[in-house]
């Protein structure tokens, strides 16, 4: 998987460099010739160039990337002007960085859907996102162990919590499962999100459910990756 980040502050050299040393090839692009030299060792490709320019950013292998990340922070008309950039440049997955309701209001009306906010969303939380296409969400709650929102594994749709038999096979608790419903609320439909309540062995797991799943990163892939 390929992915460019735009913008190398705090927030954006992490990203870049977790999703690195995760193995995925990154190109990121920063106006700041020091901040690249300095990250060049630590980052797959790493490249000076504005990008409010249109002709920079269009040089960049944007149709090969599974997504560009904006990760501009202070500079928020720098961050929107990047933004409509990679719009007209038919970019196929944005994530933008949200500073203010302002910005998200701007980058709502530009139809942006994918949105990073530095006080909620950790880089290691996104980078955990983008590199597994069945996560949902994710949060560290120790070193060792992690809550997970995953995508029902295809075999076990239909099956019950008993059934799929996941906590044995897997070293996994499934604490809940999420349905997403459409609601129509002031004109707009909207989905909304809402949890069955604790997971007990008769949950039946169903197609486009969501599994809230505790356990270790590595027996929780495990998992995902089951056939």
């Amino acid at each position: 998987m390929k992915y460019i980040v735009l913008g190398l502050g705090y927030f954006g050299r992490a990203l870049a460099t977790q999703l690195t040393e995760a193995g995925y090839e990154v190109i990121a692009a920063d106006k700041n010739i020091h901040i690249v030299e300095q990250l060049k060792d630590r980052i797959t490709h790493t490249v000076c160039l504005d990008s409010t320019d249109k002709e920079a950013v269009a040089s960049l292998p944007l149709k090969e990337s599974d997504a560009v990340i904006v990760a501009i922070g202070e500079d928020e008309g720098a961050s929107l002007l990047t933004t409509a950039l990679l719009k007209q440049l038919n970019v196929k997955r944005i994530i933008g960085r949200v500073v203010s309701d302002l910005q998200k209001t701007v980058l709502e009306a530009m139809q942006i859907e994918e949105f990073i906010m530095p006080e909620e969303d950790t880089a290691e939380r996104l980078a955990l996102r983008l590199g597994n296409i069945d996560i949902v969400d994710s949060f560290k709650v120790s070193e060792k162990y992690s809550i997970v929102e995953t995508v029902v594994p295809q075999s076990c749709i239909g099956l019950t919590l008993k059934e799929a038999n996941l906590t044995n096979k897997y070293k996994v608790l499934i604490m809940t499962t999420i349905k997403t419903s459409l609601q129509k609320k002031g004109g707009e439909v909207k989905a909304e999100k809402e949890a069955s309540g604790i997971a007990h062995s008769d949950t039946l797991l169903e197609k486009d459910d969501v599994l809230v799943v505790f356990g270790e990163m590595t027996d929780i892939q495990k998992m995902m990756k089951m056939e």
